[in-house]
């Protein structure tokens, strides 16, 4: 199983830290969630229904109804490789490991393409075309013409472009969202998830955009009530509220601007709303003493990438400034 951000009780009990004295930097989720109210007694005791407006909500915030609710993105990056034709596949890495290792358990082969543009990876003449946008780990962004413009190329040569977009909500407009398998891009296939903007993660509720003949068969395969009733209820409530998510952004945009200052002086620096990405070779080095003073960030082994979340207190800005200067020290 591969290692991912978040893993705290881990790392508390490796570097002899309680829980409570950790500042957890090592997700990209936003640390002021979208706040969860007192839910009906139904959501618990009833099963889940597939009629209770998530569906409606999800498309009117997505911009599209050719959508299927899952446990988590994750739940549909592991079934869809099963779905398709095995192949080769174009995967524009580093990207979110989960990926690769799903397709390649499903019998393709994968081509990586280490930090390549859209026009390289068209270039391979897979079938599939797989990428991250804005990409997890690195920050990297495809702009949002390139990435309509290779769907239509793989489209010509019966070709799929498949896009998981788990960090854009604070970016909407750069979405490929409403295009997902619509007849202007059939071959178009998206992931989205409540986990990283509105902060849900704990929720596992998370969709896939995508041809209907993909998410009938998807859905078949995943069968019924694969979304708790509570979860849907948050879920669909968090999607409808455009009050908390038009204030979200403006705070979060500030706050990624912040990190992204914070972080240039050591090195190179990548950096989406969620997250900032350090390129430095002392990775490990830097990974490791915050993580002595209770910072936890996510490290990237090999590529000598450092991944840092947003605080999310103003103790929190001070307590990483503070560890970053102190290596920083002769």
């Amino acid at each position: 199983m591969l290692e991912h951000g978040g893993r705290l009780r881990a790392a508390a009990a490796h570097y002899d830290i309680p829980l409570t004295d950790w500042l957890d930097l090592s997700t990209g989720i936003n640390p002021e969630c979208w706040p969860v109210p007192q839910l009906p007694t139904d959501a618990w005791h009833r099963l889940p229904e597939s009629d209770d407006g998530l569906e409606a909500a999800a498309a009117a915030y997505y911009g599209n109804a050719g959508l299927l609710p899952v446990a988590g993105s994750q739940a549909a990056i592991q079934l869809l490789p099963t779905l398709l034709p095995r192949a080769a596949v174009a995967c524009i890495s580093p990207i979110y490991n989960e990926h690769p290792q799903a397709w390649q358990r499903a019998g393709h082969k994968i081509r990586f393409l280490q930090n390549a543009m859209l026009p390289r990876a068209l270039a391979a003449a897979t079938p599939y075309v797989l990428l991250c946008n804005p990409n997890n780990p690195t920050g990297h962004r495809h702009p949002h013409d390139l990435a309509v413009d290779a769907a239509r190329q793989l489209k010509k040569r019966g070709g799929w472009l498949i896009v998981d977009e788990a960090f854009i909500d604070p970016t909407p407009a750069e979405s490929l969202t409403p295009l997902a398998g619509t007849d202007d891009a059939p071959n178009l296939i998206v992931f989205r998830s409540l986990g990283k903007f509105f902060g849900l993660a704990g929720a596992r509720v998370g969709f896939i955009f995508a041809a209907p003949d993909i998410l009938a068969r998807m859905s078949d395969a995943m069968g019924p009530w694969t979304v708790s009733g509570p979860a849907r209820t948050v879920a669909r409530l968090a999607l409808q509220d455009g009050d908390w998510q038009k204030a979200a952004r403006p705070r979060l945009q500030a706050a990624g601007e912040r990190l992204h200052r914070l972080l240039a002086p050591l090195g190179e620096v990548r950096s989406t709303t969620l997250f900032a990405t350090l390129s430095h070779t002392h990775c490990t080095e830097l990974h490791d003493s915050l993580a002595r003073r209770g910072i936890l960030t996510r490290h990237f082994d090999p590529q000598a990438l450092l991944r840092f979340g947003l605080p999310g207190d103003e103790a929190g800005w001070q307590r990483l400034a503070a560890g970053l200067a102190a290596w920083q020290e002769p």
